[in-house]
């Protein structure tokens, strides 16, 4: 892994009690894309363990703790060990992708101290870090916007222009289906990649660049901006739930690219829209997201939510029909 290489230096050191004070194990858990499949019990999430599988869910996170625990292959930790293990990397180099990650690491490279520096050690100081923004990259990846999987998925050539989609030949992306992902200035702070089909043992469906905080941004909010002047939006979950209401003419769409609304993306919606469509998966973590985004949203602007006919529907999966009648005012 690049990134891997960039931080691996033998004399950087990482301020890990700063982290763990920092970032959560919730935050972890969302990054990985894991917290949707999770039911909470008190200060305890209780899921399938990531680490191996498991038909009974044996795996428990404290919220209170900051810490994990699965009691089926004893694995154990706090939000490093869960890096490090997720990524199989040493700890430092976990240390340095949570820093990237979460934009602690202000994009520079780490002070330089010598191996023996006790600030390498859990509980070293340091100097202070901030969050900040996605930075927007100065490149362009070269993708392939003719492979069969997006045909396959009933997207037009428009559809795909517009979004500029493309079959990835090479790195973090090789062999997925490439989803440049933008800031509301319009400028490219990421790409994501989509398995095209199902993933082989291993590999993840969606794939995010290390560094990227998704919860930073809305999927097409940039475009919507320009495009829209009446102040209604249409929330989905994913990026092909997107991309299919807006072939169908609906242009004013944007993606959570979870089910998950953060604090800042509540801030754009409440900023750029008066009336909010929330069009959700029709599923449990979908119905347990409106539940919690529809009294946040509902303080600051009108909120239609539209429910889908059956369990397990998503609005990539509905006929055209279907979800025309269903995005009617």
């Amino acid at each position: 892994m690049e990134v891997a290489k960039t931080m691996n230096q033998k004399k950087s050191w990482i301020n890990y009690k700063e982290l763990k004070r920092k970032i959560t194990i919730k935050e972890i858990l969302e990054h990985y894309g894991l917290l949707v499949s999770m039911r909470q019990r008190k200060d305890e999430l209780i899921g399938l363990c990531p680490f191996h599988k498991e038909s009974n869910p044996s795996f428990r996170v404290s919220l209170t703790k900051n810490a994990y625990r699965c009691f089926g292959c004893k694995a154990k930790g706090n939000i490093l060990n869960f890096v490090q293990q997720k990524e199989s990397v040493e700890l430092r180099e976990a240390g340095f992708l949570i820093a990237q990650w979460f934009g602690l690491d202000k994009n520079t490279p780490p002070t330089i101290k010598t191996d023996s520096s006790p600030q390498e050690k859990e509980g070293g100081s340091g100097e202070p870090m901030a969050k900040e923004e996605n930075v927007p990259l100065k490149f362009a990846l070269k993708l392939d916007p003719a492979h069969p999987y997006i045909k396959e998925r009933g997207l037009e050539r428009e559809t795909v222009d517009n979004f500029g989609l493309g079959y990835c030949t090479r790195g973090l992306l090789k062999g997925r289906i490439a989803i440049p992902i933008h800031n509301q200035a319009g400028e490219i702070v990421a790409y994501a990649g989509r398995w095209p089909g199902n993933p082989p043992a291993g590999e993840d469906k969606y794939k995010l660049p290390p560094g990227f905080k998704k919860q930073k941004v809305l999927f097409n909010l940039h475009r919507v901006v320009k495009e829209t002047r009446e102040g209604k939006i249409i929330v989905v979950e994913g990026f092909f739930d997107c991309f299919h209401v807006w072939q169908l003419g609906y242009k004013n769409v944007v993606a959570l690219m979870g089910s998950v609304l953060s604090p800042d993306q509540e801030d754009m919606l409440a900023s750029q829209a008066k009336i909010v469509f929330l069009m959700l998966d029709q599923d449990e973590a979908g119905k347990k997201a409106v539940q919690e985004i529809l009294p946040r949203l509902a303080r600051k602007l009108f909120v239609r939510v539209i429910e889908l006919p059956s369990e397990g529907d998503q609005p990539d999966s509905l006929a055209k029909e279907i979800l025309i009648t269903l995005l009617k005012d």
